[in-house]
């Protein structure tokens, strides 16, 4: 008989903030790097403390930087990683998680969150997952009071991101 192969575990990662919790379920499927990226930073409390440090009203919000300035963070493996977009996969409305990059192949530790359609960004962003619950949360940050350089004049900070297990894994698969 054939050994049995492991598929992917499909793991929900919560993330609380200052400003509420919300939570993330994430496409191993199409983007099984970005996903163990994210997972495991998570699990080490790489995010815990981290700001948002890009709110754009009606667009995005963007966090996963340790320096706070949107130039800095590494991911799991110390490295940029290669993007994984695929044509299933869209920034069709608010809610949807990505990658964020500085160009092609440039992953890192930070990410956004859509607070609309994006259809610009199709085939330029990794989309990895999308909020499953807790969408208040997401809205109330997209509303946060911002400078001229969409940086929120209060830190809106991530307070801490865990998995929160492989619980209903069987039950998307």
């Amino acid at each position: 008989p054939r050994p049995l192969q492991k598929r992917p575990l499909m793991e929900d990662v919560q993330v609380n903030t200052s400003m509420g919790t919300f939570t993330v379920e994430l496409y191993s499927k199409h983007a099984p790097k970005a996903c163990r990226n994210f997972t495991e930073l998570a699990q080490r409390g790489y995010y815990d403390g981290i700001i948002f440090h890009r709110i754009i009203k009606d667009f995005m919000v963007q966090g996963g930087d340790p320096t706070g300035t949107g130039r800095g963070g590494e991911s799991v493996w110390g490295r940029k990683f290669e993007d994984e977009i695929t044509r299933e996969l869209k920034h069709t409305g608010a809610g949807i998680l990505s990658m964020a990059n500085s160009g092609p192949n440039t992953n890192g530790s930070q990410f956004f969150i859509t607070l609309a359609p994006c259809p610009w960004l199709d085939g330029k962003h990794t989309i990895f997952g999308r909020v499953s619950s807790g969408m208040p949360t997401i809205r109330r940050l997209g509303l946060a009071r911002t400078d001229t350089n969409d940086r929120p004049l209060d830190d809106v900070k991530i307070m801490s991101a865990r998995p929160l297990g492989a619980s209903n894994a069987l039950a998307k698969v």
